[in-house]
This record gives C-alpha cells, sequence and structure tokens, in this order.
C-alpha cells in the first residue's frame, strides 16, 4: 500500500497534479489542477496506483470492475487486473452514457465501478446507472483522486487513493487574478 505522500510524488513527478493559475471546466480558478491522463501515460505508476486501489476491495465479491471512458478505461482494466476480475467500459452514445462493443453485464453481476478523478461524481453516477438497467449489483466505488471535498455520495462504499482539496474561486474573486498571473486551461474539455 502506498501511503499519501508517495502518492502525491507519483501524481506530481508525472505532471498530474500541476501547481499554478488554472481555469477549470466549471469556468472557476484554482492554484491546482489535476490532469490524471499524465499518470496514465506510465504504465509502471499507474500499475501501483490502481493496485494500491484495488487492495481497498481486496476480500470484497468483485465479478467485474468498470469505468466510463474516456478516464475511466486505463484505471478499469489495471484495477481489474490487480483483482484478477474482467474489465468494461462504459461510452457516450449521442450524449448518454451507454455499454457497448457487446459488452454484457448479466443480472446479479457484482460490479466495482472506477474512475480517475472525481469531482462532481457525474460520470460514476452515469456508470451506475447503467449497471442498476443492466441488472448488475453496484459494490462499490473506487478513484484515483476524490477532490469532491466530501460532496460526491454514490451511496455505495467509496474508496480513494488520494482526497484533494482543491481551492476554487470565482473569477472575479480570484486572488490569483489579482496578482496578475495569467490563466491557463489545461484539461481535456477546451472552453
Amino acid at each position: 500500500m502506498l501511503t499519501r505522500e508517495e502518492a502525491v510524488e507519483i501524481f506530481t513527478k508525472s505532471g498530474a497534479l500541476l501547481t499554478g493559475h488554472f481555469r477549470l471546466t466549471s469556468g472557476r480558478h484554482s492554484g491546482q489542477y489535476m490532469q490524471c491522463a499524465q499518470v496514465l501515460q506510465y504504465p509502471e505508476s499507474a500499475a501501483k496506483l490502481c493496485e494500491h486501489l484495488a487492495g481497498k476491495f481486496a476480500g470484497t465479491d468483485i465479478d467485474t470492475v468498470i469505468g466510463p471512458a474516456l478516464g475511466g478505461i486505463i484505471v478499469s482494466y489495471e484495477v481489474g487486473r490487480a483483482l484478477g476480475v474482467r474489465t468494461l467500459f462504459t461510452e457516450r452514445e449521442q450524449g448518454v452514457m451507454s455499454l457497448r462493443r457487446g459488452f454484457v453485464i448479466d443480472p446479479g453481476e457484482k460490479i466495482l465501478v472506477v474512475e480517475d478523478v472525481v469531482t462532481t461524481g457525474g460520470s460514476v453516477k452515469e456508470v451506475i446507472d447503467v449497471v442498476r438497467e443492466k441488472g448488475g449489483e453496484v459494490i462499490g466505488v473506487g478513484v484515483l483522486v476524490d477532490r469532491s471535498n466530501g460532496k460526491a455520495d454514490f451511496g455505495v462504499r467509496t474508496e480513494s487513493v488520494l482526497k484533494l482539496e482543491i481551492e476554487s474561486f470565482d473569477p472575479e474573486e480570484c486572488p490569483l487574478c489579482k496578482q496578475g498571473i495569467p490563466v491557463v486551461k489545461p484539461g481535456s474539455r477546451q472552453v
């Protein structure tokens, strides 16, 4: 198992945890930013983080691990590998989270839902809905980074490798803007 300090070091060394002045997808500003894709490009680091996450569910009866495309695919695969179970992913089809590519969930199948980063938990909730619609039983949620500040509640056991409380500000109140520090828009969803 990793210590919090070891996890932070892995995220920081890979460039996944950044410090600066960022405009978030929400439009708010922050002095920190988490982009898990940066750490997931390194198989050894991804394996360490996902093995740690899988270890939190050791001894739990899990048939399958599932995550949302795009961020949850590698996490699902690595957690499933560590647990020795099948892995799936969901993806959006015309804006709706769906199970595609011939993937099937059997009624009563015990499913662990995983994701790279949770802020509001919207994608995870959509995956949970898909699993339940197919008759699967969601036994837990695992995330690499929980930055929801305790606000994401999935109604099931939830574990994370790292909890980060990343402060954010309305642009009009942003102390970084007031200091004249240029703002950058990182991430996968460009504004």
